[in-house]
């Protein structure tokens, strides 16, 4: 009979421990999803967001390019134009078409500096008068103003 009772004791102690030690382990999970900051919640939740041209910038460019149409160089000042074929496929979320790797010229640093700053991995270029938000490894377009020197 004792010897029922320890076994009995026994098992009873060891199924506490399992569980309770299983319920602190639940509880740390539930710990861990509290750590997150606000920042990192909303980021799980929301999808990524992508660089564009907001509506001041659309407007800074275009005027930039019209009244700095005297000033731009070598590469800019020559305006040539896209074959039709490269120019269909010059589309926002395509990728850049190949061969315009070689066309690409930076954007001016005087109106880079008036445009807000982008994120790592993204630029903005000219492309046969086309000023192309891109990102420069993927060779994604995100966006692109048309024909902004005229």
């Amino acid at each position: 009979m004792k010897r029922r009772a320890i076994c009995i004791v026994a098992v009873l102690l060891s199924f506490a421990l399992v569980s309770n030690s299983a319920w602190a382990q639940g509880r740390g999970n539930r710990g861990a999803q509290q750590d997150k900051t606000a920042g990192e919640k909303v980021r799980e939740i929301l999808p990524e967001s992508t660089p564009v041209f907001t509506t001041r910038e659309e407007t800074l460019v275009k005027k930039w390019f019209t009244e700095n149409l005297d000033g731009l160089p070598p590469g800019l000042a020559k305006r040539e134009q896209l074959p039709a074929g490269l120019e269909r496929q010059l589309r926002e979320k395509g990728k850049l078409p190949p061969g315009l790797e070689k066309k690409i010229q930076p954007l001016p640093a005087e109106l880079e500096r008036q445009l807000t700053r982008l994120p790592t991995g993204y630029r903005r270029v000219v492309i046969a008068g086309n000023v192309i938000l891109m990102n420069e490894t993927t060779g994604l377009i995100y966006e692109i103003i048309r024909n902004v020197i005229p």
